[in-house]
């Protein structure tokens, strides 16, 4: 098959079309380095139009496309593959705030604002953006509504799904779809936003969404709590959300394995409590009065706690910056797990109530199974979230060993996820499918489900062009 002409690619749209090897190279490779790809061009439009553009000339040359963010995804869904058949197309020049009304409480930003930017905006106007993620400073808001992701406060606000309201799309013809409406009930058909959001770029590309602002709270209070177990902590969180109720913003689950890590590679860190203990809890309460209010509210909560056994000790923070240490410690742990070696990482969702049992026993079978690894285990216990990772044991870390420690992927995956299966529970709660769970994630599916995904996607990209081999295997 002749390669189209990128003359005419370049006539057809502003912005900047990379084709120099060492200049797409960082745009081929995911950010863990797992994945590498090939690609014919990376175009860089500077408007929804453009990508429209750009997106016709695929159609018109029957190229398929990879579409991009701030390339800081887990699963390998903004990576080509190998064939270098496809255009990466990188949404990172349609960087505008088109328009804040703070009155609605919405703001119209374009896909490629990072999420950063779009929280600093919405500051500006005396507006709270509550989607909060570790690699807040890099990731684009398409490419947070392209996988649905969740972050630390998903318990009061909800995923990305429920922080949008309308959406600008480029189908795979190069057509745009303007669904920009500020509305919070709109009834009339079929709701495209919800196929777009979660799809992965696998239905067509995501230019610019109306987002959900909230008044910011007066003041907000930090909890580091000790717990003696995972069924203390789900104890613990039903308390706190009788006793708080939509004040509590943020539940996070924490193993002692991930705080003796980040005290290990983060210079600066330090242990907020005297003694260690096996479980931690990280709470957050929003209030709208004060502090004062914020921290009484809080301590009322950890005073009934300690009575009735659900924690043994606990800090509170009394200023920001003791807030902000708390929540280093959770923000550093996949970076200070990154740092101790190689990772085997399952993003996982139960039902909040199995999510003890299933630790326990899922504990046991690997322990059973595996010699030579440690469980690193924390999330959002809030909304039932799990980062179920695995790590070398202490003994076999450095090079050597990495091969083999490899090596228990396949093997633990299945283990760990037909334990989530059997439990109700979901392979993928926010990273997203892309290539790394898309086979396993159609074994769990049943056949009425996935042919009516299969035939979502046929109906919106006949062709098959958008973001191949992600989200769903083959059909046939």
């Amino acid at each position: 098959m002749t390669a189209p002409d990128l003359d005419t690619l370049r006539a057809a749209f502003a912005g900047r079309l990379i084709t120099a090897p060492d200049d797409m190279a960082p745009f081929l490779t995911d950010w863990r380095g797992k994945w590498r790809g090939a690609a014919i061009a990376v175009a860089q439009p500077d408007s929804a139009a453009d990508v429209g553009a750009v997106m016709a000339w695929c159609h018109q040359h029957g190229v398929p496309v990879v579409p991009q963010g701030g390339n800081t995804g887990l699963s390998g869904g903004a990576t080509p593959d190998d064939s270098g058949r496809a255009l990466l197309l990188s949404l990172v020049r349609l960087n505008k705030v088109r328009r804040i009304d703070a009155s609605n409480n919405t703001m119209e930003v374009e896909a490629g604002v990072t999420l950063q930017q779009v929280q600093q905006a919405a500051a500006e106007a005396g507006r709270l953006f509550p989607l909060s993620l570790a690699a807040e400073g890099t990731c684009t808001i398409g490419g947070n509504l392209a996988t649905n992701a969740g972050g630390v406060q998903v318990l009061r606000y909800g995923n990305a799904r429920e922080l949008c309201l309308g959406l600008e799309v480029a189908t795979p013809e190069g057509e745009l779809w303007n669904g920009l409406r500020g509305l919070r009930k709109d009834n009339t058909g079929y709701d495209l936003r919800d196929l777009f959001i979660g799809s992965e770029g696998t239905l067509g590309v995501i230019t610019a969404a109306v987002l959900k602002l909230f008044p910011p709270p007066a003041a907000k209070v930090a909890a580091f709590v000790a717990v003696p177990s995972p069924e203390a902590a789900v104890a613990l969180l039903q308390l706190a959300q009788a006793k708080l109720a939509a004040s509590l913003t943020a539940f996070e689950l924490i193993s002692e394995v991930c705080i003796g890590l980040v005290l290990k590679h983060m210079p600066g860190s330090r242990r907020p409590l005297a003694e260690p203990s096996p479980w931690y809890v990280l709470m957050e309460v929003s209030d709208a009065h004060d502090e004062a209010h914020a921290q009484a509210a809080i301590e009322g909560v950890l005073e009934a706690a300690l009575e009735e056994g659900h924690a043994t000790d606990a800090a509170v923070s009394a200023s920001l910056a003791q807030f902000e240490a708390l929540w280093a410690l959770r923000e550093n742990i996949s970076e200070s797990q990154g740092a101790e070696g190689k990772t085997i990482k399952h993003d996982i969702a139960l039902p909040i109530s199995r999510i003890p049992e299933f630790i326990a026993a899922t504990d046991a079978e690997i322990a059973a199974q595996f010699s030579g690894v440690r469980m690193v285990v924390f999330g959002h216990l809030g909304d039932g979230n799990l980062h179920y990772n695995v790590s070398p044991a202490e003994d076999r870390l450095g090079p050597v060993h990495a091969p083999a420690f490899v090596a228990l992927e396949g093997p633990l995956n299945k283990l760990v996820h037909d334990a989530v299966a059997a439990r109700g529970g979901s392979i993928s709660a926010e990273h997203g499918l892309g290539v790394l769970r898309r086979d396993e994630a159609a074994r769990y599916k049943s056949p009425v489900e996935l042919r009516l995904q299969q035939a979502v996607k046929a109906a919106l990209d006949p062709q098959g062009r958008m973001n191949p081999g992600k989200l769903l295997p083959p059909a046939g």
